[in-house]
């Protein structure tokens, strides 16, 4: 029971006009949300807060938010709960999850829940590019909640003292080495040009430089995969030549989960980051940063990222209901505004950014608003059946470039090998 009503309900029990038999409050629907926390920035007092208001808001309905860790962690322990025959009623994954959700038959389409015209323009309202990895052969299994491009932050400071124009990013690939370089020159070797994480989600990476180069990395059904494509190589080879040839990036891996701190810490002037680190960087940074869009090179370009609310398929009518109450709650407009503002997240629908709060805010803080207009030149996260095989392989491929152990094409080659080998029986059966 929520604990604001509970005085209020002992009232009405003394008061005699609450009956044994009646369930307003004392028996709601309850909910299990598994939800991913090992992002960019301190979340789970924010989703504890929301959970609060929309039991106040909906005491016939019991949210109990369990924290489950990182997205592939959450995904574990929400499929092990529904092997288990305890299944939850909903939780936020990877939006890339969704060929292996289907293929499991766990998740639930919204469209087969929609009841009325009003959730039918709720499901039509969010950004088209946010929907890519939530959708297939026309139905919608995911809904855009905590997510992001990848960003550059860039440190003013650095680029100042570096002779370069503290105002400007790197619009190019070329001008990105260059800057860095030049950076690291100035600074007599302490500190570093820029940093792109390798750890964590190094596909996600990689996918941003070989879409820059034109190419897509996976065909839109996640039957096939492009890793070994000359720009792909071309792609990975840039990412190598920051290192080996321009000398601007550490050698070897970049950790994710520390890159936000090294940035704030000033060992290196720029990142390739998460949205969702914005609001941090901005509370932690101690120096004036800016925050760009990625740089190109035959293309501007970033894949979407994050996390999508799923409902799932083992759940009676009224748990299904009660989730899809919650989830249009958690995605309404003034809501998706406030999310964005605390966190760094994208306010998820075009509704969003017509609120006087986040119009206001990205009036006062423009950085608010790349990741959203860097969706004109996204495309949808890599996303495959057999993901978490395909995803490996590609990671593994790209770490062996960047710590010398493979040149760019053998490592792509072998990934490439060995994700048409996990994608085999699908691609035929196509």
């Amino acid at each position: 029971m929520n604990t604001r009503l509970a005085p209020t309900l002992c009232g009405l029990a003394a008061a005699g006009l609450l009956s044994a038999g009646q369930a307003v409050a004392d028996d709601p629907v309850e909910l299990t949300m598994y939800y991913p926390i090992a992002v960019g920035g301190a979340l789970t007092d924010v989703i504890d807060g929301l959970v609060a208001d929309f039991q106040a808001d909906h005491p016939d309905i019991s949210v109990n938010a369990i924290y489950a860790g990182n997205y592939d962690d959450t995904r574990v322990r929400a499929m092990s709960a529904i092997e288990a025959g305890d299944a939850p009623q909903l939780s936020v994954l990877f939006s890339i999850d969704l060929f292996d959700l289907i293929e499991q038959d766990a998740i639930v389409a919204f469209d087969d829940l929609l009841e009325t015209d009003e959730e039918r323009e709720w499901l039509d309202s969010f950004y088209p590019g946010l929907m890519e990895n939530g959708q297939l052969d026309g139905q919608t299994y995911g809904i855009p909640f905590q997510r992001s491009t990848i960003v550059l932050y860039w440190n003013k400071e650095a680029f100042e003292a570096a002779g370069l124009d503290p105002e400007t990013p790197p619009e190019t690939w070329e001008e990105m080495a260059e800057m860095a370089a030049a950076v690291r020159e100035a600074s007599g070797g302490d500190q570093w040009g820029v940093m792109v994480p390798s750890t964590g989600y190094p596909y996600w990476m990689f996918q941003a430089f070989a879409f820059q180069n034109g190419h897509r990395l996976m065909s839109e059904d996640g039957t096939e995969v492009f890793f070994d494509d000359p720009a792909s190589i071309e792609a990975l080879e840039y990412w190598v030549s920051l290192t080996q040839e321009h000398e601007a990036m550490p050698d070897g891996t970049i950790e994710w989960g520390t890159l936000r701190q090294s940035f704030i810490e000033q060992a290196t002037a720029m990142m390739w980051h998460t949205t969702g680190n914005l609001t941090a960087v901005r509370n932690e940074a101690s120096f004036d940063f800016g925050v760009a869009m990625l740089p190109m090179n035959t293309q501007r370009g970033s894949p979407t990222g994050g996390g999508n609310f799923y409902i799932f398929n083992d759940t009676t009518e009224d748990e299904q209901r009660a989730a899809m109450t919650f989830i249009r709650w958690m995605t309404d407009p003034e809501r998706a505004a406030a999310w964005s503002i605390e966190t760094g997240y994208m306010g998820v629908s075009p509704a969003a950014y017509e609120t006087e709060v986040l119009r206001d805010y990205v009036e006062t803080f423009p950085p608010a608003a790349v990741a959203r207009d860097q969706l004109e030149h996204g495309t949808a996260e890599l996303s495959t059946y057999q993901g978490g095989r395909v995803r490996r392989a590609l990671d593994n491929a790209i770490q062996a470039a960047l710590t010398g152990q493979m040149s760019p094409e053998e490592a792509l080659n072998q990934a490439q090998a060995e994700a048409e080998a996990a994608l085999r029986r699908y691609a035929r059966s196509r």
